[in-house]
C-alpha cells in the first residue's frame, strides 16, 4: 500500500499525524505528508482509518 496527502486539501487537523506518526508527519508549511514509500503491513489498518477519518479526504491510496 502507498498513500499520499493532497497538500491543497489538507487543513492541518493533525488526525493522520497523531494517529500514524510512522507514516505521516508535518512538512515546513504545517501540512501533513506521507513519509514512507510503502506503508508497513502492520500499519495498513491504521492508515485506512486515517484515510476514512480525514475530514477533507486529503489522503489517498496510490
Amino acid at each position: 500500500m502507498k498513500v499520499q496527502v493532497i497538500k491543497d486539501d489538507c487543513i492541518s487537523c493533525g488526525l493522520c499525524v497523531n494517529s500514524v506518526p510512522a507514516v505521516f508527519e508535518w512538512d515546513d508549511d504545517e501540512k501533513a505528508i506521507a513519509i514512507t514509500e510503502h506503508v508497513p503491513d502492520k500499519l495498513e489498518a491504521e492508515v485506512e482509518d486515517a484515510i476514512d477519518s480525514c475530514p477533507t479526504d486529503a489522503i489517498e491510496e496510490i
